[in-house]
């Protein structure tokens, strides 16, 4: 089993975000299936390796034969997979939408159906499996006390849900806005009714897919009420009417009856919506090591056949799509044209 070096930016605080704390829980448990290790490439820190210490010297092919390099970070994939063309290389892919495209000998490892879908016809000749984030044991229903009616974090909210509908709602019950760092967020969703998520014009804004969503999910395993949007990879698991509530739904006055009905279902403890634990299941450690280890096996092989055969399987550009485009177009007018002879005749 060849080791795995994930490549990040950096870790420190500089480079802080969902993005990098969901890969560095994946790459822990990746670590239970074979040898993993990060490597920087824009900031070196002591404890990790540097890249470009890896690529020195004519031989570095043959000195990492036995490492597959992990790209993860979006925004650095179009300029660093050209680097890495002659090693062992995947792309690790959270948000879909940056628009580069990767060539067939590059594997993709996909955070949620969604974004699976994306490199599905993106990439049609590549290597695509499905690997979702993990949703940590420590989020789970402890069935206590509820004080806090509605919870919204701040980073990612909608201009709607910031000041339209919060501020309705702080007229009707007790509503607490999270705008810093929570050390424990399952503490928090475990004292929360209901959970307020809206991000759909963040990434819109931003010009890239949401990768995966984790806090609504990690809200719904804590027992909260959640109302969000379903873009993106959020669609992978929330299911409207049955395990959530869309928001944003016509109107301010419409969401806030519903909020404000779903309170009271919590108050009373009648039965509210709540997500199934088969679909949770998929998200827990024991399912992602058991993919891991089913991924990194045909990985394996794969590299050992590419180090051996070269592909003959044309790549799905831009310039083939509008050759065939045309060809569709021609086919079309050959048989049309003789059809109005004949008619002529």
């Amino acid at each position: 089993m060849r080791k795995l070096y994930f490549l990040l930016p950096g870790t420190t605080k500089e480079f802080a975000c969902g993005g990098l704390w969901a890969e560095l829980k994946t790459l822990k448990l990746a670590q239970q299936v074979c040898h993993v290790e990060v490597v920087t490439y824009r900031q070196r820190e002591k404890e990790h390796l540097w890249l470009e210490d890896l690529l020195k010297g004519q031989n570095a092919v043959d000195a990492l034969k036995d490492v597959i390099f992990v790209l993860c970070w979006g925004f650095d994939v179009a300029k660093l997979a050209p680097r890495l063309k002659a090693f062992n290389t995947v792309y690790h892919a959270h948000s879909a939408g940056y628009g580069f495209d990767l060539p067939s000998p590059i594997p993709i490892i996909t955070v949620s159906r969604n974004t699976l879908g994306y490199w599905g016809q993106r990439s049609p000749h590549s290597l695509i499996y499905y690997l979702p984030n993990e949703i940590s044991d420590t989020f789970y229903n402890q069935k206590g006390d509820r004080d806090i009616d509605v919870l919204v974090q701040s980073r990612k909210s909608s201009r709607y849900l910031m000041k339209q509908l919060i501020p309705a709602l702080q007229e009707r019950c007790q509503v607490e806005v999270i705008d810093y760092y929570v050390e424990d967020l399952a503490i928090l969703f475990n004292r929360t009714k209901v959970y307020l998520y809206d991000s759909a014009e963040y990434w819109a804004v931003q010009g890239v897919s949401e990768g995966f969503g984790l806090q609504p999910m990690e809200a719904l395993a804590c027992g909260c009420q959640v109302f969000s949007s379903v873009n993106h990879g959020l669609s992978d698991y929330l299911d409207p009417g049955f395990n959530c509530y869309k928001i944003a739904g016509y109107s301010t006055g419409f969401d806030v009856e519903r909020i404000l009905k779903a309170i009271k279902l919590a108050d009373s403890n009648a039965q509210t919506l709540w997500l199934s634990p088969r679909i949770l299941a998929e998200y827990r450690s024991e399912n992602i090591i058991r993919r891991w280890q089913i991924i990194l096996e045909e990985l394996n092989e794969f590299f050992d056949y590419k180090f051996l055969h070269s592909n003959d399987i044309q790549d799905l550009n831009s310039w083939q799509i509008t050759q065939l485009r045309m060809q569709r177009v021609l086919t079309k007018l050959q048989k049309y044209w003789p059809l109005r002879d004949r008619r002529r005749t």
